[in-house]
This record gives structure tokens, C-alpha cells and sequence, in this order.
């Protein structure tokens, strides 16, 4: 094996990354109660600085390293810039929140760090180990994350339910794995995508294909493997549900990228069928049982589940427009997903959590401002124009009709004006009914800030969507 050092400066932002989480988590023992805010600081230089190296080494032209198991190019470069952009987002709207609870502040940003390392690997995987490395290193950040509110027996229940149903899907996608090595000879992704059209009817490789993508839609949360995702965001800390509901999400559609389109598109005809019935599946269940839910982080995670379904359409049209709008979809999703769980967290105060959708009641009373932005998420989440998410599903559709799967895309569209009735209902709720607390909003002026730009970006962006979705055509395979 030829290692060669100059392939390093392909991983320095990885590199970084745990070199860094490594300083955090000692210069954390010694921390004291008081001086707590010195773990925050580090954390977040750590991810700026990681941002920074990120952009100073892109690079045009895919390069790989590590005998081809490394990957670097501008879809992996895209993808990490969010989940790093997302990652500091999410560490500023939680600082107060995990100081007034006293859950494990220290704790929370070592493991997501390590667990947005995770990620990082996972999105530049050209090798089937790789990939499970990265989504190891991930899922069991996320694990310990779920459960780090001691005190609370559902988080305790949360945390195993998710540990439990997560192994069993690792376990299927390793196994999954393995009847691929079998029949292709080669753990390379690339090599893969060239002996996988010589064997495209064998049933074992079928049925790798099938024990794979139950893996995938275990880590997606697409229906039938949902199960964990309403119970988790719930019984998690808000804090984590957060990081949960947003960063992890674009690292499954990396890992949904690097399997299927670069590894296995070969058997695209067997794949795009059963993404079709994921699809669909998680539309419907997500958008139908979301709107019996009176906890909004419940709502959101059926949410989640039905956008899941609209990010596999774009995947399953199987073209270089299709991927993009995917992509497109699944960065514009995550970015309102931060905006709605941090909401929840700027409503939340010591000893009172904003989780029923009632805390949502006469919002416009206490805060027309962030009822203003919160309006804004809600209706861009719906799909309404001119808000950058009526873009992502337009997007998603007209790559659906550019393949003839026109009945799909009606389909898509039937379940998201259903869809539409529990975000409206949250606009009802701010706008024309009385509050029940008359407390005014206290948080610090950086999440006052910060916010208001999340809010701020997603209007924009509705007005510019051309902006970002000429990056996801620009490095998207063709």
C-alpha cells in the first residue's frame, strides 16, 4: 500500500476537526463551574477555523486519498461547509438552555464534535468501510447525546430505544455490505459502480442492495423505519434535538449520494422502485399523523419524516437535476429545521419547556418580531412561495416531471397541501389567540441575532433561490 503524505492536506479540515475535539474534551476537566463559557468559546473557534480550512483547500476537481477510501470534492466541500455553518448555529441558540438545566454543557459539545467529525468523514467516504467508520462515529455521539439529561426517564427511554433500533439497522447495512463486497470483489465505490452492471440479476447482490438501503432509510428516518424519530426528538433535550434534526440530516443525503448514485447506479431500475415506495410512504404517514400531534417537537419529527420523503423524489429521478434539487432540498431543510427547533428553545425558559404547541399561543403579543420569523419558517416548511422551501419542492417536482414520473409528483403535491393545514395552525395559534404567558422572551442578544438572520436568510434566499441551487448543479455528478 502506497501512502503518500501529501494526501493529508485532502483531510486537514478533518484532521483539524479531531485535533481540536481532542483539546476540548481535556481542556474541559480542567474548566470549572463558572468558567464554563471557555469549552462554548473553544468549541466554536474549533468549527470556524475548520470552516476557514474548508474553504482555503476546496478543491475543483474530485482528488482521492488513503488508497481511494478519502474522497475530496465540491459536493463534499459544499455539504461540509453547512453541516460546520449549522453545527456553530446550533451550539449559540443552546448555550443558554444547557446552562439552565444543567445538562452535561462540556459533554454536549465533545460528542458533537466528534459527532460532526463523523459526518465530515461520512460525507467524503469512497469506500464502503469508510462510510461505516463515519456513520459509527456519528450515531454513537448521538447515542450518548440523547441520554446526557441524567435526570430524566425519558431521555433515558429515548436513548436506548434509539441505540437499540440503531444497531439493528447498522448490523442490516453491514450485512448489506458484505453481500456487495461478495459479489463486486472490491469495498472501493468506484470499483463497485464498474462490476455491479455484471452481476445486476444476481439475487445476492439484490439483496444487498435491499439490506443497504434498509441502513439508509433507518438513518434518514423514512417510513417503515421511522419508528425512533418522534420518540427521540421528543424525549431528547431540546438542545439535542436541535443538532439531531438538522446536521445529521445532510450527512445521511451524503451518505444516500456516495451509495447509491456513485457506488450503485448500476441498479438504479431496482433502487429508484424502492425509493418511490419510501417516498411516498413517508409523505403520507408524515404528513397525516403530524397533524394529530399537540407536542410541536413531535409535529416537527413527523414533519421531518414527510420531507425525508420529498428529499428520495429528487434522488429517485436518477438525473444530474434531480440530485441537485435533492441536494438543494436537503441543505434548505435543514436550515429551517434550525430555525423551528430554536424557537422552541428561545420560548423555553428555567424550568419551563415551550414544547406543546400552545406555548406558540399569542406569540405576535410578546414578540411580533420572532412571531414575524417564526410565520416565515412555518410557511417556507409548508411550501409556500416566495419562501425558499416552495423552491426545494418545486425544484424536486419539475425533476420528477422531467422523467415522466408525473403521477409521483401529483402525488408529492396532494400530501403537502395536506401538510400545509398543521404549519397553518401554528400562524392561527401566534396571530389570533390570547397568550398564556405574558413573560417577554429572555435570551441573550446573540441568539436575539442570530435568529433574526436565520428567519431573515430563508425570505431571502426565496428571493435568490437561483443562488444556491447553481452550487448543488455545479458539483452534483452528471
Amino acid at each position: 500500500m502506497h501512502f503518500d503524505l501529501n494526501q493529508l492536506s485532502l483531510a486537514l479540515p478533518e484532521i483539524l476537526l479531531l485535533s481540536m475535539a481532542c483539546v476540548v474534551l481535556i481542556a474541559d476537566l480542567f474548566v470549572t463551574e463558572r468558567s464554563r463559557g471557555a469549552t462554548y468559546i473553544l468549541a466554536q473557534i474549533t468549527l470556524v477555523a475548520v470552516f476557514l480550512m474548508v474553504l482555503a483547500t476546496a478543491i475543483d476537481k474530485p482528488q482521492l486519498a488513503f488508497s481511494h477510501t478519502f474522497i475530496r470534492d465540491g459536493l463534499g466541500d459544499l455539504l461540509k461547509l453547512f453541516v460546520l455553518g449549522i453545527g456553530f448555529m446550533v451550539f449559540l441558540y443552546s448555550k443558554d438552555y444547557l446552562k439552565s438545566r444543567d445538562v452535561c454543557f462540556g459533554e454536549f459539545h465533545v460528542l458533537a464534535l466528534f459527532g460532526i467529525l463523523g459526518m465530515m468523514i461520512l460525507i467524503s467516504a469512497n469506500n464502503l468501510l469508510t462510510i461505516y467508520l463515519g456513520l459509527e462515529l456519528l450515531s454513537l455521539c448521538l447515542y450518548a447525546m440523547v441520554a446526557l439529561q441524567r435526570d430524566s426517564i425519558l431521555a433515558s427511554e429515548s436513548a436506548i430505544k434509539y441505540f437499540i433500533l440503531g444497531a439493528i439497522a447498522s448490523g442490516m447495512l453491514l450485512y448489506g455490505m458484505s453481500m456487495i463486497y461478495g459479489m463486486t470483489g472490491s469495498l472501493d465505490l468506484t470499483v463497485i459502480n464498474q462490476n455491479v452492471v455484471q452481476h445486476k440479476t444476481d439475487m445476492v447482490l439484490i439483496f444487498g442492495l435491499v439490506f443497504v438501503m434498509v441502513g439508509v432509510a433507518f438513518k434518514l428516518g423514512a417510513v417503515p423505519f421511522h419508528m425512533w424519530v418522534p420518540d427521540v426528538y421528543q424525549g431528547s433535550p431540546t438542545a439535542v434535538t436541535l443538532f439531531l434534526g438538522t446536521a445529521p440530516k445532510i450527512a445521511a443525503f451524503a451518505m444516500l449520494m456516495r451509495l447509491l448514485v456513485y457506488g450503485l447506479m448500476g441498479l438504479y431500475a431496482e433502487w429508484r422502485d424502492i425509493l418511490i415506495v419510501l417516498a411516498v410512504a413517508s409523505m403520507a404517514i408524515g404528513n397525516i399523523v403530524a397533524i394529530s400531534q399537540t407536542n410541536i417537537k413531535r409535529m416537527l419529527a413527523y414533519s421531518t419524516i414527510s420531507h425525508v420523503g420529498f428529499l428520495i423524489l429528487g434522488v429517485l429521478s436518477g438525473t444530474a437535476a434531480g440530485f441537485a434539487s435533492a441536494m438543494f432540498y436537503t441543505l434548505t431543510y435543514a436550515v429551517m429545521a434550525l430555525g423551528a427547533f430554536g424557537m422552541i428553545i428561545l420560548l423555553s425558559r428555567f424550568g419551563y419547556e415551550a414544547e406543546h404547541i400552545d406555548s406558540f399561543k399569542g406569540l405576535n403579543q410578546r414578540s411580533s418580531w420572532f412571531a414575524f420569523v417564526m410565520l416565515v419558517l412555518m410557511f417556507s416548511l409548508a411550501g409556500v412561495p416566495p419562501f425558499i422551501g416552495f423552491w426545494a419542492k418545486l425544484n424536486v417536482l419539475m425533476a420528477l416531471v422531467s422523467v415522466n414520473l408525473t403521477w409521483l409528483a401529483i402525488v408529492a403535491v396532494v400530501f403537502s397541501i395536506i401538510g400545509a393545514f398543521y404549519y397553518l395552525r401554528i400562524i392561527k395559534l401566534m396571530y389570533f389567540d390570547t397568550a398564556q404567558d405574558s413573560q417577554s422572551l429572555e435570551c441573550h442578544t446573540g441568539m436575539r441575532v442570530a435568529m433574526s438572520l436565520n428567519g431573515l436568510a430563508i425570505l431571502l434566499l426565496g428571493f435568490k433561490p437561483d443562488l444556491l441551487l447553481a452550487l448543488c448543479l455545479q458539483v452534483v455528478p452528471g
